[in-house]
């Protein structure tokens, strides 16, 4: 399916928010997450369903001073 992913068009097999961060080859613990502008909590991914055209937002935290 096509989903739009930190502002670029991707194409995802990926069933769950959490199947992608996986599919992204991401530190589940290490990322925060949104789906059409709303943050999902890491415990809720497993149950957050993708659709075709939905935007997610996977932000990672950035070292430095």
């Amino acid at each position: 399916m096509l989903i739009e992913l930190n502002g670029e068009h991707i194409t995802t097999q990926a069933a769950t928010l959490a199947e992608l961060v996986s599919e992204r080859a991401l530190p589940a613990e290490a990322v925060a997450t949104a789906l059409n502008g709303a943050f999902v909590p890491r415990g809720m991914r497993a149950d957050t369903a993708l659709a075709p055209g939905m935007k997610v937002e996977i932000l990672t935290p950035m070292q430095g001073g």
